[in-house]
C-alpha cells in the first residue's frame, strides 16, 4: 500500500513537471479568474499594510526618509502537507515575517524578525531542509539594531554586526557578526562564496558556522553548486559538517526543479556520517510572484537505521506579503 501510494504521488509529480517543462506558460497565474479576484485585493491590501507599518515605526526611530527608501519587510503564510514513511501525514500552518527598518543612518537598522538561523538547531536537526515547519517556536523572534557596512563582495570582505534581545521571557540578549565574500575563480566561470556568522546568545552560549559554496552555471536555464558547511553549537559542543551537491534547472520562466545530494556528519576526532538525503525540489509561481507551489520528494538514508532508506514527501504552498513583488524560487 505504502509503494502505491509513493509511486501514484511520484507519478503526479513526475506529469506536473514534463507538463510545465514542455509548455512555457506566458501567463502570470495557474488560478482561475474568479480566484484572482479574491486573492489579489487581499495580497496587496495585507503587503501594503506590512510595508507602511515598517515605514511608519522606521520613521518614528528616524526621520521622514524612512517613508521613501528601500524596504525588504515581507510577512510569508505557508500550508504544508508532510509525509514520512511510517510516521503518517503530518499538517502544518507557519508564518515567518522580517520587518527592516531603515533608520536615519545610512547603515543602521532596526530588525524585527522571526525564526533567526541560531534557532533552527544543530545540522542534524535541520536535515535536508524540507520542512518549513522544522524546530521552529513562536517565541524566537528577535528584535535588534544592525551595522551594515554595505561592501561590495566582489572587491572586500562586507561585514554586519548586530545586537538586540529575543522576544521571550526572560528577555535574551544576543549579538552576532557575519562576514561574506564572493570570489571569480580566474577566467573561468566558476564562483566562490564564503559566509560566515558567530553568534552569542545569553541563554544557549556561543555558536558559529561557515559555508563554503562553489558554483558555475552550465547553461542559461542550469546551475551546479557545491556547498559545504561546518557549525559549532556550546549546547551541543560538537563540530558538524554538511556537503551539498545540486544542480538547478529552471524550466521556465515560473517554473524551477533542484536535484540534491546532501551529506551530514560531525566530531572532529572520530569523524563519521549520520545522514544521506538524495532530494528533488519542484517549485512553481502559482500567481504572479507572490503564491508559490512546492513538491519535494526525498529518500533518506539515516546512520540510526543503519541506512535503510525512508521515503518522505512535502507538499507546501507559501504565500508572500509586500508591497515589491519578487520571484522567489530557491
Amino acid at each position: 500500500m505504502k509503494k502505491t501510494v509513493i509511486l501514484g504521488w511520484l507519478s503526479v509529480f513526475s506529469s506536473a513537471v514534463l507538463m510545465n517543462a514542455a509548455i512555457a506558460n506566458d501567463d502570470d497565474s495557474d488560478l482561475p479568474q474568479w480566484a484572482n479576484e479574491r486573492i489579489e485585493p487581499t495580497r496587496e491590501r495585507v503587503g501594503t499594510w506590512v510595508d507602511n507599518t515598517s515605514r511608519r515605526i522606521d520613521s518614528f526611530f528616524g526621520t521622514r526618509d524612512g517613508m521613501n527608501v528601500e524596504n525588504d519587510s515581507y510577512l510569508r503564510l505557508g500550508q504544508e502537507f508532510d509525509w514520512m514513511e511510517g510516521d503518517g501525514i503530518d499538517g502544518e500552518v507557519n508564518l515567518r515575517y522580517r520587518i527592516d527598518l531603515p533608520t536615519a543612518e545610512e547603515r543602521l537598522r532596526l530588525i524585527i524578525e522571526s525564526d533567526p538561523e541560531e534557532t533552527q538547531g544543530t545540522l542534524e536537526e535541520q536535515g535536508s531542509g524540507r520542512l518549513a515547519n522544522d524546530q521552529r517556536d513562536n517565541r524566537d523572534s528577535i528584535l535588534g539594531l544592525t551595522w551594515l557596512e554595505n561592501r561590495d563582495k566582489r572587491e572586500h570582505w562586507s561585514n554586519d554586526i548586530s545586537a538586540g534581545v529575543r522576544l521571550r521571557l526572560p528577555l535574551d540578549p544576543y549579538v552576532r557578526f557575519i562576514s561574506e565574500r564572493l570570489w571569480d575563480l580566474g577566467e573561468s566561470p566558476w564562483q566562490l562564496e564564503s559566509s560566515n556568522r558567530l553568534s552569542w546568545f545569553n541563554n544557549e552560549g556561543y555558536s558559529a558556522r561557515t559555508r563554503w559554496d562553489v558554483g558555475r552555471p552550465l547553461s542559461a536555464s542550469q546551475h551546479l553548486r557545491f556547498i559545504t558547511t561546518f557549525q559549532w553549537r556550546e549546547e551541543e559542543d560538537t563540530l558538524e559538517y554538511s556537503e551539498i551537491a545540486e544542480l538547478n534547472h529552471r524550466l521556465n520562466k515560473r517554473s524551477a526543479l533542484r536535484y540534491s545530494a546532501i551529506a551530514i556528519g560531525e566530531s572532529a576526532s572520530n569523524p563519521h556520517m549520520t545522514n544521506y538525503y538524495l532530494q528533488t525540489r519542484y517549485r512553481r509561481d502559482v500567481h504572479k510572484g507572490v503564491l508559490f507551489a512546492d513538491v519535494i520528494p526525498e529518500l533518506h538514508f539515516p546512520r540510526e537505521s543503519s541506512y535503510e532508506p525512508r521515503w518522505a514527501m512535502t507538499l507546501r504552498l507559501e504565500m508572500y506579503f509586500q508591497r515589491q513583488i519578487q520571484r522567489n524560487y530557491f
